[in-house]
């Protein structure tokens, strides 16, 4: 290397070190996290979030741009060239297309950058120049901030809590006669390990498809590039009475700690440890429909999230997070265009009552936290029908089964939520006095104006309780 490429490179060094200083001072970042289980439509929302956050003819509701405060909107190149870029052009087309589709879900951590100018307000916004903001959206599975909890325990303690809470589920019957009759004190055997791991994936794939939420390690349903490698290749086992050196269990076990230190805790440190704004996205209506159990076991999931943000409770995370916190956290209930208007009411308290020790752990921390029912990209249109000589305030939409247009309607939620949680948490089998529906609606076809992003419900006033404050 000569003199002239170290002069260079500390020319570049200095260069970015400038930039940084610049962006700090004069071009706040703000970095908005967005998770949710599968299937709460991630990728929706933040697809809609961007469309609509670039033509804002359907944002009321957001003030930045009802008061005339943002100039102008447009995407950039992320910051991090370590993180694969939200590809939104692509999801946007299969939405928005001739022949609309939703689009692929959320496989791993993906970040986009979009950045506003934006019209000084206050007393002195006359003398002011217009800034620019960047808003830096980071994708991330919710399986696995489920995984926080793993950090506080050890493999045994691990492996007794997980068998105990499957045991009851018809699909975990394989998997759970394969612990009872493998031999955890004998000799460590790769193919004997490997079928076990096999056996608990396919075990969580199908909680999943149940409508089950407390499907971890989250890492064995988005495998990723990790996939068949050794820290993906445990499962909970029967603690025996001995565990010799080299057996199944402490290999077991080793790899269990691997699974925490070298997939958990990066993950925490480098994408976690640096959100501001977090929104979690929660499909309370799947939850409702696949019965009180699923329900139950959502609340428990979530709450376990949002331990996430009370970084107390953890000593990683307090070393991590080091007096830094999630300033706003939005439990956002998708679908709400899956019912009729008259309910959005209904199922943004069902949402608020079953977070609510979500809401206290995060509320603990110091964060503002909000509740609402929404649609990032509305699929249906509403009509009212009379069946049996009752009114009903049903949706339409176009069947993702059959591709043929039908009138849902979806049974009416209580105006009590705890008619739904009550029994969900005495482990009811069934709803006794309802029977909820929800079906699978293809995007509506659309024709945007000039202007305008896809149509939504409340995505302008979740936008404005998110970031309207930084802008």
């Amino acid at each position: 290397m000569g003199l002239g490429d170290i002069a260079d490179g500390i020319v570049r060094q200095v260069e970015a070190v400038g930039d940084g200083v610049q962006e700090a001072l004069f071009e706040p970042v703000v970095r908005l996290g967005v998770t949710g289980l599968s299937r709460a439509g991630k990728t929706v929302f933040i697809t809609s979030l961007i469309a609509n956050l670039m033509d804002r003819g359907r944002m009321p509701q957001f003030l930045p741009a009802a008061e005339g405060r943002i100039i102008s909107a447009f995407l950039q190149p992320q910051p991090d060239d370590t993180v694969p870029r939200f590809d939104y052009e692509a999801h946007l087309a299969a939405m928005t297309g001739p022949e609309p589709r939703w689009p692929e879900s959320t496989r791993a951590v993906s970040e986009l950058r979009l950045s506003f100018r934006v019209r000084p307000g206050g007393l002195l916004s006359g003398l002011r120049q217009p800034r620019t903001v960047h808003l830096d959206i980071v994708d991330y599975p919710g399986e696995w901030l489920l995984d926080l909890e793993l950090l506080d325990l050890d493999y045994a303690s691990w492996s007794r809590e997980t068998l105990s809470r499957i045991t009851p589920r018809p699909m975990a019957a394989d998997f759970l006669s394969a612990a009872d009759h493998a031999d955890a004190a004998a000799a460590h055997d790769e193919p004997t390990a490997k079928a076990l791991a096999a056996r608990f994936s396919a075990y969580l794939v199908a909680a999943r498809a149940a409508g089950f939420s407390d499907c971890t390690p989250g890492r064995f349903l988005l495998p990723g590039e990790l996939e068949g490698s050794p820290a993906l290749t445990f499962a909970p086992l029967p603690k025996p009475d001995t565990t010799p050196r080299k057996s199944l269990w402490r290999e077991m076990e080793r790899r269990f700690e691997a699974y925490k230190r070298q997939v958990v805790q990066p993950f925490f440190r480098d994408h976690f440890s640096k959100i501001e704004r977090q929104v979690v996205l929660v499909d309370v209506l799947g939850a409702i429909n696949a019965g009180p159990a699923a329900l139950e076991d959502l609340r428990r999931a979530m709450a376990d999230i949002l331990a996430a943000f009370r970084p107390g409770r953890n000593a990683f995370l307090s070393r991590l997070l080091r007096g830094r916190r999630v300033e706003k956290i939005l439990f956002a209930a998708t679908k709400a265009d899956h019912l009729h208007h008259s309910q959005h009411a209904r199922l943004t308290a069902i949402m608020a009552a079953m977070m609510r020790e979500a809401r206290d752990r995060a509320d603990f921390a110091g964060a503002e936290t909000g509740a609402m029912a929404i649609a990032a990209l509305r699929a249906t249109t509403e009509e009212t029908l009379e069946h049996e000589g009752r009114t009903l305030d049903c949706v339409r939409g176009t069947l993702i089964d059959s591709g043929k247009s039908a009138a849902l309607y979806p049974g009416r939620l209580p105006d009590d939520p705890m008619r739904l949680l009550a029994p969900a948490r005495e482990g009811a089998e069934r709803w006794l006095d309802a029977d909820y529906r929800v079906m699978r609606f293809l995007p509506a076809k659309v024709t945007l104006r000039p202007g305008e992003g896809p149509p939504h419900i409340r995505l302008d006033r979740a936008a404005d309780f998110l970031i309207g404050d930084r802008l």
